[in-house]
């Protein structure tokens, strides 16, 4: 294990904070206002779709961008003023992961860690290939005749160079294969605690299983922030799958009744006449039992009765709902 990865050596309570960015290019607004704090050692999703505004904060946060306004500082260090020094406690790996195509790994990171400036090149691009998992399969091939996964485990190694404190990832995950997407996840994991990481992506579980917190970007403002398991219970809906053979008729008739509960979704019958229904309640969490009472009592048939509980992808379309409404004061339609 390298040695950066044992501690981190910057003594304020947090790597990054944001306080008032703003960005226009040319007339358009990219970025609003937006502030937050990340600490040491968390492992932090930047969700939004895409171009919400996402990798303007990213390209900001590295020193490759300046703000329009706003203060920026990493690792307790002012971006505006001290870009070199930030860039040297920044790991950052952009969306586009641009790679010579004809050198071969090895020969790549030595480049890179002699351009940072590492002390034993030899002896830290081993480290940063044994824990990428580049050192068996991928040391000495072109990168040209890399995979995807590859191609994008090479893109986090050249951000692990140099020591940084914080590492940033735009998009890490984008276009592969899911025994890849697993085989970043699980490095990403493992920098857990070691260092700071901040994952900006669109894909929503993705960002639910590598982080233990969420920032939601929608229209160059923050919708959302905080822990996810957090975040998922400001949801004020509960929805229930349901697999069911009935009178439909009867059955919508009964469930109108019913104050607060809604059928969002119901699909054909299948070739056996089983009726699939997905129902919302925002605070009933015993319909699942009134559900099968009211099933048993009617000789109806089930196949199927569950309790869906929130996700992020519920969060984020509440978050951007409400910014939605706010912004225009029109109803927000999916």
């Amino acid at each position: 294990m390298l040695d950066f990865l044992k501690k981190q050596t910057n003594h304020s309570e947090y790597s990054i904070e944001a306080h008032q960015l703003t960005k226009y290019y040319g007339d358009f607004l990219a970025l609003s206002d937006i502030s937050f704090a990340i600490k040491k050692g968390e492992v932090v999703g930047f969700l939004g779709p895409n171009g919400a505004g996402k990798s303007t904060t990213m390209r900001i946060l590295s020193g490759l961008l300046p703000a329009t306004s706003g203060r920026a500082y990493v690792a307790g260090l002012s971006v505006a003023q001290s870009a070199d020094q930030v860039k040297r406690k920044i790991g950052y790996m952009p969306e586009n992961n641009p790679l010579p195509e004809d050198m071969r790994v090895l020969e790549y990171l030595h480049f890179r860690a002699r351009l940072k400036e590492v002390a034993d090149v030899d002896k830290h691009v081993d480290g940063v290939m044994e824990l990428c998992d580049l050192h068996r399969k991928a040391k000495k091939r072109v990168i040209r005749t890399l995979s995807k996964g590859y191609r994008q485990r090479v893109g986090i190694a050249d951000a692990l160079l140099g020591e940084p404190e914080i590492i940033l990832l735009d998009e890490p995950t984008i276009g592969l294969d899911p025994h890849q997407v697993l085989s970043i996840r699980n490095l990403i994991s493992s920098l857990q605690g070691k260092m700071t990481v901040v994952i900006s992506s669109h894909i929503l579980t993705e960002i639910e299983h590598s982080c233990s917190r969420v920032i939601i970007i929608n229209h160059g403002h923050i919708v959302a922030d905080g822990a996810t398991e957090a975040l998922k219970s400001t949801v004020q809906s509960i929805h229930y799958h349901l697999q069911l053979k009935a009178d439909m008729q009867a059955f919508e008739k009964l469930i109108a009744e019913w104050e607060g509960v809604s059928i969002v979704s119901q699909s054909t019958p299948d070739a056996d006449t089983y009726i699939r229904l997905v129902l919302e309640t925002p605070n009933d969490l015993h319909l699942g039992e009134r559900l099968f009472d009211l099933v048993k009592t009617n000789d109806w048939h089930l196949r199927e009765l569950s309790r869906v509980d929130p996700s992020l992808e519920d969060v984020f379309l509440a978050a951007t709902k409400r910014s939605w409404e706010q912004s225009t004061g029109a109803p927000f339609k999916q």
